[in-house]
């Protein structure tokens, strides 16, 4: 029987993960459902907020649904997000070999990944140690204002070659 703490941590950190701005952007322009990332996020939550493995038709419990979701439900939809993601790693991979994607296309996104990577580290900090919060609170803000900027300008199709 799961743990009702660990139900709760788990669904209080799915809603703060997914309620995100910077998590919906990424989301919403990415291959996986939102059912899928929930269940993905839980897969890799439960383990590790429970420091022992669950079952699958416990982590099946800690969906947001209102529904019971079956074992075999939440087995299928976490096999069709972890194919969604070799996918699009495997579309990235042939645009390159294929030379549809140059490293100078790609640049945006690695810099894109970076700001994130700095976004999440600052909050990070913020969130463990505190200090000097009004000046943090104010990077943060702006990190995440120019990060939404990045992503929503990144996230519209590639400009076609007239002829």
């Amino acid at each position: 029987m799961i743990n009702l703490s660990l139900k709760k941590n788990v669904r209080n950190w799915l809603k703060l993960s997914l309620g995100d701005p910077i998590a919906k952007i990424l989301a919403n322009n990415s291959h996986l459902t939102m059912t899928q990332l929930e269940t993905l996020l839980i897969d890799a939550l439960a383990d590790n907020m429970a420091s022992k493995h669950v079952k699958y038709d416990e982590k099946a419990k800690l969906r947001q649904t209102k529904a019971a979701v079956s074992r075999g439900s939440f087995n299928r939809t976490l096999r069709q997000a972890k194919k969604n993601v070799i996918q699009s790693i495997y579309t990235i991979l042939l645009l390159g070999y294929l030379g549809l994607i140059e490293n100078t296309d790609l640049y945006p996104y690695l810099e894109a990944s970076n700001k994130l990577k700095a976004y999440t580290t600052t909050l990070a900090d913020f969130m463990t140690h505190k200090k000097g919060a009004k000046e943090q609170l104010r990077i943060i803000e702006t990190l995440r204002l120019e990060l939404e900027t990045t992503l929503n300008s990144l996230s519209k199709p590639w400009k076609t070659v007239s002829m």
